[in-house]
């Protein structure tokens, strides 16, 4: 793993993290508890703050980063943020999947108990209402969250991950 300090600011995490041996994390990036950071992912807090609760799996190849001076990145509680995903300066409350492939850009808001489904594109300034699927390029809605993707989606994907991480502790 690769942790690297910028103007002063060092990578920050809790307790109980798994960070994969290539996974890269520098600068102003401040985690919560029982994180997971998978093969490839970069969380990249050189131009702006990155801020990223606690049982959040951001899984391989993703990508987290922010815009210069002008929007931070703020991850929430319970989040996964799929394979090869690129999350840039935006808000993700608590609860949220983001699919494979997804990009969210700079100023969108994805509220608690949503789903942005895989390759979709959600454009700047985006606001995706709490329990809302959002797909396609660009995002728009395409249902609510029912019960059963909020337990059997977002809450099994995050609790699967804390068991893949527990794999790869010594």
């Amino acid at each position: 793993m690769l942790i690297k300090t910028i103007l002063g600011h060092t990578p920050q995490y809790g307790s109980d993290c798994f960070f994969a041996d290539n996974a890269t994390l520098i600068g102003d990036i401040v985690m919560g508890n029982d994180c997971s950071i998978w093969f490839q992912a970069v969380i990249r807090g050189d131009v702006n703050a990155i801020r990223i609760g606690n049982q959040v799996n951001i899984q391989d190849g993703a990508v987290i980063h922010a815009t210069y001076k002008t929007s931070a990145t703020t991850i929430g509680n319970n989040v996964s943020i799929g394979h090869n995903a690129i999350v840039h300066g935006c808000t993700i409350h608590d609860n949220v999947l983001v699919g494979m492939g997804a990009i969210i850009m700079d100023d969108a808001v994805i509220e608690s108990n949503s789903i942005i489904a895989a390759g979709a594109v959600v454009s700047k300034n985006t606001i995706v209402p709490s329990g809302s699927v959002y797909g396609g390029i660009p995002a728009k809605k395409i249902k609510d969250t029912s019960p059963e993707l909020i337990s059997g989606e977002i809450e099994r994907i995050a609790k699967n991950y804390s068991l893949y991480a527990s794999w790869f502790k010594d």
